[in-house]
């Protein structure tokens, strides 16, 4: 499976790069996030490890994740290993016209002879991976162009 999506901010590339890799704050500002626990001694840059849980399908989940990559206001990725696949995320930001174009790949890759399996039945999933993805940039697009404008961010 693999997902591709961009969001156009109004907010320059260091205040957008700051937003989307802020785990201390992530919970308030994501919808899709119930819960967050950073696992690792940083909670920023390559290392970084955190367990998240969201609500998917009407039932919570819980995945561990960390980063693995990490060049400041231009990219990091992103990896997890879960239910016999392995998921890489790789963000990129490009200053346009005064604002940030945030470019997001996720890709699932299946592991163990079960995932293997299930992969056909994966495009049943993608649709529901993309809408919240896309509402998860969304929610830190707006806090982003909040931050820009010089407004005050309660999350």
């Amino acid at each position: 499976m693999k997902v591709r999506l961009a969001k156009d901010i109004a907010a320059p590339a260091n205040i957008t790069f700051d937003v989307f890799t802020d785990l201390n704050k992530a919970q308030d500002r994501i919808d899709g996030i119930t819960r967050l626990e950073i696992l690792s001694e940083q909670s920023h840059g390559v290392g970084t490890r955190w367990r998240e849980t969201r609500l998917m399908f009407g039932r919570e989940a819980t995945e561990e994740m960390e980063i693995s990559a990490f060049e400041p206001n231009h990219s990091y990725e992103v990896v997890a290993s879960s239910h016999g696949a392995n998921y890489h995320t790789i963000y990129t930001f490009t200053e346009v016209d005064g604002g940030t174009r945030v470019e997001m790949v996720f890709t699932g890759t299946p592991v163990s002879l079960v995932a293997k399996l299930m992969a056909p039945l994966g495009f049943l999933f993608q649709g529901s991976t993309r809408t919240a993805l896309d509402a998860d940039m969304d929610n830190l697009k707006a806090v982003c162009e909040q931050m820009a404008a010089g407004q005050d961010v309660q999350a």
